[in-house]
């Protein structure tokens, strides 16, 4: 007969790199779904085909290229932050945290209700990030 005991699940701590790496990837895709659910509002395939890129305006080249370099930090932080030394992932996601946190406040502003929303998820998880990094345990010296 089994034990009617209620068990514990086994826990696993993890390692803050390891949770900021996972903050990144989840913010990855609320970015990658938010702006794949922007191309059925209106209009937004017509802008698109008329080389605008929506308040950013006419998609020139250097708009492009900033829009990547935007788009590609937090999908390096994955990595970075899995595998930099803790002193200096810690400091880059505070900073980078702070920076996305405030590029998506700017975005809400005249943005549609589905948007409104993930934005807000995003926001939640880039002060995820600023928290997790400053929370980072420290370990005390050898004696």
């Amino acid at each position: 007969m089994k034990n009617s005991a209620k068990t514990k699940l086994d826990e696993f701590s993890t390692p803050t790199n390891i949770k900021l790496a996972l903050l990144w990837a989840s913010l990855m895709f609320l970015y990658i779904y938010n702006d794949y659910f922007s191309m059925y509002t209106h209009r937004t395939i017509d802008d698109m085909a008329k080389g605008r890129l929506g308040p950013l305006g006419q998609a020139t080249e250097p708009v492009l290229a900033g829009v990547a370099v935007m788009l590609a930090i937090p999908a390096l932080m994955i990595f970075l932050s899995a595998t930099l030394r803790p002193l200096v992932s810690r400091w880059l996601n505070v900073a980078l945290g702070i920076a996305y946190t405030g590029i998506e406040v700017l975005t809400l502003s005249g943005a549609p209700l589905f948007y409104r929303i993930v934005v807000v998820l995003e926001i939640a998880l880039t002060v995820l990030i600023l928290w997790h990094a400053l929370q980072w345990p420290k370990h005390a010296p050898p004696e």
